[in-house]
């Protein structure tokens, strides 16, 4: 490009490069780059200029050639696909009439930052330093999916919105980030796509507002992150996608507000999880899909579960904070797979863990008695037959409850009216408590139920004893094998 086609506010620019000088054209700090329509001559710069100086401009000898760029109104295509530039690229609080192009392209940097786009074509270029959007605001689809950037990609503050479509607005799957994801405050009414993702540092989307209800907000398949995902004070209408994610720290949804109440509001099956934090927020609207999921630590508020959870095959080591086991079992009478054995044994993992025993027996006791629900007919009334008596083990002192019962009813009773002898002359001395024994206890003898015979209605009850202490003496030995077998 020659220089005499250039207005006086290009070559200001043209000169300031390669001396690496900056060029600030706003007229206040605080003005709204939304008005960069009706920005004149004196402030406008050709997309054209700016693509022949990062190509082709001289460079002054002993200075660092630089574009920083601020207050301008970008007219035309800036087109840098394919390039490679040698130079950063800094463009802030400039307005950009056309969407700028850098496919395929590789930089040192590019700044963005609290400019207004109308849109971004960035899939697959590489970044040899970092790529800042910082509060930039952009009202179209914003294509980043499989670059690669050497360092961090800054996004806080920024603001996406698009016209109603089926495509993601923000689009980050098969990116690699060497360092972090830095967007604290981002807005985005769209989808989020990061499937395929690698970022060797932190994921930072604290107060983030992702807005896509009903549909997914984030999608986050497969996602690979070195550090943290942190969504602190978030408040996300659609639903989070993490299957198969590996995070090597911790999610932490502290704070926020899930919603997408006909469908799930946080989908991380099948992923591998340092830390889950849900806590200090309102209840989850939607359902909570952690089916195979391998976490270390499950920091979970019971508060904050929403009425459906999915719990099929996952994983913890340690659940907290503690709290008791009245509190826990209601997370897993809502799972929606219905009675699921592993997530009984899972919470009574984390009771036994940190000693707590008598909570880790609760949790089998209704394990047992979420079973029996799905039994039928005698099955489940020998169920409710163990429940009454010993509690399916649990609870063994109730059988001697029920034995001291009907010890002091026998003989009471056979205190009042001895049965007669069978042969009187060689019978012993009744003893009501040892003739009740020996009808409810039936291995032990003490030789009092063979040689006296109860008649009328005090032979039925003796009836009734012998066929109460074979059931207790049944269902006391399942307790005690289950016991043992547990220990």
């Amino acid at each position: 490009m020659e220089i005499d086609d250039l207005t006086p506010a290009e070559l200001r620019v043209w000169r300031a490069f390669p001396r690496g000088e900056s060029v600030d054209f706003r007229t206040r700090a605080d003005e709204d780059v939304a008005a960069g329509t009706g920005w004149g001559p004196e402030r406008t710069v050709r997309a054209a200029v700016l693509r022949s100086l990062l190509l082709t401009a001289p460079q002054d000898d002993g200075e660092v050639a630089l574009l920083d760029l601020a207050g301008a109104r970008v007219t035309g295509v800036l087109d840098l696909q394919y390039a490679t530039l040698d130079h950063p690229a800094r463009l802030r609080h400039c307005h950009f009439d056309e969407v700028p192009r850098f496919y395929g392209c590789r930089l040192r940097e590019l700044n963005i930052s609290e400019s207004l786009l109308p849109g971004l074509v960035s899939h697959g270029m590489h970044v040899d330093g970092i790529l800042r959007m910082t509060r930039s605001r952009f009202r179209g689809v914003v294509r980043l999916g499989g670059a690669q950037i050497a360092g961090t990609l800054y996004m806080e503050g920024a603001r996406i919105s698009a016209p109603d479509g089926a495509e993601p607005v923000l689009q980050l799957n098969q990116v690699t980030v060497g360092d972090d994801l830095w967007a604290p405050g981002l807005r985005v009414r769209g989808e989020i796509r990061l499937t395929g993702a690698d970022v060797g540092g932190t994921v930072n989307l604290n107060e983030a507002e992702l807005g896509h209800s009903g549909l997914p907000a984030l999608d986050a398949e497969t996602l690979g992150v070195g550090g943290h995902v942190l969504m602190r004070h978030a408040h996300v209408q659609g639903w989070i996608g993490l299957r198969g994610a590996r995070i090597g720290g911790r999610l932490d949804l502290s704070y926020s507000r899930l919603s997408n109440p006909s469908g799930p509001a946080l989908r991380a099956s099948s992923s591998t999880i340092g830390e889950l934090w849900l806590r200090q927020g309102p209840r989850v609207e939607g359902t909570l899909n952690l089916r195979r999921a391998q976490l270390e630590v499950l920091l979970v508020e019971p508060e904050m579960l929403p009425e459906r959870v999915l719990l099929n095959s996952l994983t913890y080591t340690t659940l907290t904070p503690h709290e008791p086991a009245e509190r826990r079992l209601p997370m897993l009478e809502r799972d929606g797979d219905g009675y699921v054995p592993h997530a009984y044994e899972q919470l009574t993992g984390a009771y036994q863990r940190i000693g707590d025993d008598r909570a880790a027996r609760l949790v089998q006791l209704a394990k047992q008695r979420r079973h029996r629900g799905t039994l039928s007919g005698l099955q489940r009334l020998w169920g409710h037959l163990q429940d009454a008596t010993v509690g399916y083990g649990y609870r063994p002192l109730r059988a001697a409850g029920w034995l001291l019962s009907l010890i002091c009813v026998g003989s009471v009773v056979y205190a009042l009216r001895h049965p007669p002898a069978l042969k009187p002359a060689e019978a012993p001395d009744f003893n009501p408590v040892f003739y009740t024994l020996d009808l409810l206890l039936p291995v032990i003898s003490f030789g009092q139920e063979s040689a006296f015979a109860p008649r009328g209605w005090y032979q039925a009850l003796a009836y009734v004893l012998v066929l109460t202490g074979w059931i207790l003496a049944t269902t006391v030995a399942a307790g005690v094998s289950r016991m043992i077998s547990r220990q």
